[in-house]
């Protein structure tokens, strides 16, 4: 199972590609392709581009596909990506084949973040064996290992979610948490969206107020899609506070790239940690919530 994982307090979250090789006949393992894409658009920042024709073209063999929009999320929201109802999330991924006794895999085709929003969505519904594939499918590309074009599911199972408080927040917390000392926030966004000189922005341009940033981009490896050994991402982290910490919230464009975040200070034992669901999307749309720009 080893992967980039020597100081982490979680090892067991991550996984190599080497590791699935090696157990993808497990018959007790569901593997999922989590792949969406953020396609940008000139009046209303990004569209959703489902990842169905990217694992059409090649997917790890057995594995399923989960449409992280139009399955896994509240599609009665106008915002993107919004947290489920535990009973919407249950049916929708029980109807993949996944039960509460399985082992999830869970990997992209792109980024990793992906595959981090299930993985915080089903921590969030108290299941604790599921786990992210180091590198996605470009890694599994790159070793040479097999792909296929055949379509797979899981027969249907019963999942019986046990919703955990605190793991999905709202923006009423975040805004308590600007006023706390002891509360670190961070922007997953690129550094250029942070100070509001660049990037797409979701409203108004910048940054929560008072919050840091370690963009998700630079936890990655870009020519293997891994993510850096524990000691760079720990590292990463105390630059902006998060060790003298008791609460961490996590935010970006729509609780995507900042899940990589919130799943990366899981695995380095933070135990406080809340994702803000719907992050800038909402926030920066509501005049009466404090941004900042600049450095």
């Amino acid at each position: 199972m080893m992967t980039n994982v020597a100081n982490f307090k979680h090892p067991e979250f991550l996984v190599s590609v080497d590791w699935l090789l090696e157990n993808l006949e497990d018959p007790n393992l569901r593997i999922y392709d989590c792949t969406a894409h953020l396609i940008p658009h000139p009046t209303e920042t990004y569209t959703i581009g489902s990842g169905k024709e990217d694992y059409e073209k090649a997917h790890i063999p057995g594995a399923d596909f989960l449409d992280l929009q139009q399955e896994l999320s509240n599609n009665t929201s106008k915002l993107r990506f919004t947290f489920p109802s535990a009973e919407h999330f249950s049916k929708a991924i029980g109807a993949h084949g996944l039960s509460n006794d399985n082992q999830a895999i869970l990997y992209s085709t792109t980024s990793p973040q992906w595959a981090t929003r299930i993985w915080w969505m089903l921590r969030a519904f108290g299941f604790d064996n599921a786990k992210v594939l180091d590198g996605g499918l470009i890694r599994w590309v790159q070793k040479g290992y097999p792909t296929s074009t055949i379509p797979s599911t899981y027969p249907e199972q019963s999942f019986t979610a046990k919703p955990r408080p605190g793991l999905i927040i709202q923006k009423s917390e975040v805004l308590e948490g600007i006023h706390e000392s002891n509360t670190c926030i961070i922007n997953a966004l690129s550094q250029e969206q942070h100070i509001g000189v660049g990037g797409r922005t979701y409203g108004r341009p910048g940054r929560i107020k008072d919050s840091e940033n370690v963009p998700t981009t630079e936890l990655i490896d870009p020519e293997t899609n891994e993510f850096y050994p524990a000691a760079v991402i720990a590292e990463r982290f105390a630059s902006v506070g998060t060790q003298s910490s008791d609460r961490v919230l996590t935010y970006c464009g729509g609780g995507i790239a900042a899940s990589a975040t919130a799943f990366l200070l899981t695995m380095l034992v933070h135990t406080n940690v809340g994702l803000y669901d719907n992050s800038l999307s909402e926030w920066a749309i509501d005049e009466s919530l404090p941004m900042e720009i600049g450095d």
